[in-house]
């Protein structure tokens, strides 16, 4: 049997305390980003976003590969998909071979969207991360990827 763990803010008397409980710690973090990605990209959510940087990161995919290497389930990431593509900024195409796979590509003008954005989104983590030295942000990216 496992012990459980110990975190900070445990109180000997037992008590449940939310604020110290790692989802609404975690959820509060998560509001303040967005809050910050808001104020500096008002026109992509971050799903989008993320959408667009993977795909000039790593180039044509499928929707479901996209979707999870953005962690998104597959009706998420076919909405993102369907509204990026309204605006114009990725294209849709069957694969050549097996016609159940739908390849999603940027386009010029999602290339150059994500190419302005991406200075931005390196602002949003630096603000997001502002309360924290440079070394306490490695080592909370770090433990972040390790629960992730």
């Amino acid at each position: 049997m496992t012990t459980p763990l110990a975190l900070v803010g445990d109180e000997p008397d037992g008590i449940y305390r939310l604020q110290d409980q790692v989802g609404f710690v975690l959820r509060k973090a998560h509001q303040r980003h967005v809050a910050i990605f808001a104020s500096r990209i008002a026109d992509l959510t971050p799903p989008q976003f993320a959408a667009l940087a993977r795909l000039y990161e790593i180039g044509e995919t499928s929707q479901n590969q996209l979707g999870q290497m953005i962690a998104m389930d597959a009706a998420t990431v076919k909405g993102v998909i369907d509204r990026l593509k309204s605006r114009g900024y990725v294209s849709l195409q069957k694969h050549d071979t097996d016609k159940r796979l739908l390849l999603v590509s940027l386009t010029a003008a999602g290339r150059e969207a994500v190419e302005e954005l991406i200075p931005l989104a390196k602002t949003i983590t630096e603000e997001t991360l502002t309360p924290l030295t440079q070394k306490e942000a490695a080592q909370f990216l770090r433990l972040l990827g390790k629960i992730a």
